[in-house]
């Protein structure tokens, strides 16, 4: 069944967050703009790889020095309290971002992942704020750092379950 494409010209809220126990935790973004709420399932290493990503073109874009850019002072900063999905919209193949220079928005582009080849995947673009993708950047480091320890000889997750023993320990 194809999805509908989602492109919006503004994101009332973004955010991030998971849904189970440490160790099966699914991971997912979260867009809300009016009242329609789309939740997107990702890969751990995905929600990493997208927060280092954001936080190096943050620091690579100009300053705001136009006054239309500045941020209106409205006290809602688009942050979106997590609210755990039944079920994902549809699972994340690939993540973009660019950046739309006239409106100051870093545009987030995700694809969706499909296994037949013959369907068209839906994609979401999501055009996101300064202080959004700065609140995600944090979240995001903070749901994958909650995550099982490492194993100190091969960096694989340990499980609680065998109290923190890892088969390479032999």
């Amino acid at each position: 069944m194809e999805r509908p494409d989602i492109d919006w010209d503004d994101t009332d809220g973004f955010t991030n967050g998971t849904v189970g126990p440490t160790g099966r935790r699914v991971f997912f973004i979260q867009a809300r703009r009016g009242d329609a709420i789309i939740s997107l399932k990702l890969e751990k290493q995905q929600m990493a790889g997208l927060a280092e990503f954001l936080e190096k073109m943050l620091a690579d874009l100009p300053p705001v020095s136009h006054p239309s850019l500045q941020p209106d002072g409205d006290p809602v900063t688009g942050v979106l309290v997590f609210e755990a999905p039944e079920e994902a919209d549809w699972v994340i193949g690939s993540l973009g971002v660019t950046y739309q220079q006239s409106t100051d928005r870093l545009v987030l582009i995700a694809e969706e992942l499909i296994r037949d080849e013959d369907l068209k995947p839906a994609q979401a673009r999501f055009p996101l704020r300064r202080e959004q993708v700065e609140s995600f950047i944090e979240s995001a480091r903070a749901l994958v750092a909650a995550g099982r320890p490492p194993c100190d000889w091969c960096g694989a997750p340990l499980e609680p379950e065998a109290g923190g023993w890892c088969p390479c320990a032999n």
